[in-house]
């Protein structure tokens, strides 16, 4: 099929034929509790969708709800969302449920993944660790957004760098997952993260 922007007659682009926007998937997420539903529902430019079910006493003893008590659902699939960054440019926005029961969704929803973002809370910052490793793990660009709770213990980005023992080169963001430029701020640091990337990845021959 030929491209919307080629001219089959001349042999050459359409500088007047609609752009393509690049399609790009993006993942959020972290642990339990961390606000990834939150920001894709603030940023998503489209009704979001939403897996997200009653938290029942059939859970207790199972997820650990120390520090977010306060919290009635909980994603048990995955979070979508879409959001224009400019006419070249559009994010599908994939949050990953946080329990440690569901992880095994992790792996088919980072498929084709471009980066991710991981969502930290500083009221339990141990457990942003396990998604810190599972990205570094397999190769997967990411940068890291605090989510800055109202009752959360307040820290610099550089004490949570050291404390989840980070990569000098990966970016760490202080963020409000409920503000919507705040979340589109952390995708374009990530973005910009991802094109510095490209910039150092050396050259095949």
């Amino acid at each position: 099929m030929a491209s919307e922007n080629f001219d089959q007659a001349n042999g050459l682009h359409n500088p007047n034929a609609p752009r393509l926007a690049a399609s790009v998937k993006i993942l959020i997420a972290g642990g339990f509790g961390v606000g990834k539903t939150t920001m894709v529902s603030a940023i998503s430019e489209i009704t979001p969708l939403r897996t997200e079910e009653l938290i029942t006493e059939v859970s207790s003893g199972v997820d650990d709800l120390s520090g977010v008590e306060q919290k009635h659902t909980t994603t048990v699939a995955l979070d979508f969302g879409r959001i224009t960054i400019d006419q070249d440019l559009v994010l599908y926005l994939f949050g990953t449920p946080g329990q440690d029961r569901f992880w095994f969704l992790w792996d088919e929803l980072s498929r084709g993944a471009l980066g991710a973002v991981v969502l930290a809370d500083t009221r339990r910052l141990s457990n942003s660790f396990a998604a810190v490793d599972y990205f570094e793990r397999r190769g997967v660009p990411f940068m890291v957004g605090v989510n800055c709770f109202d009752d959360a213990p307040r820290y610099t980005v550089e004490e949570v760098r050291d404390a989840l023992d980070l990569d000098p080169h990966t970016p760490v963001l202080l963020c409000d997952a409920r503000n919507r430029d705040s979340a589109k701020n952390a995708l374009l640091v990530l973005m910009e993260h991802l094109i510095e990337l490209a910039g150092r990845a050396p050259v095949p021959s």
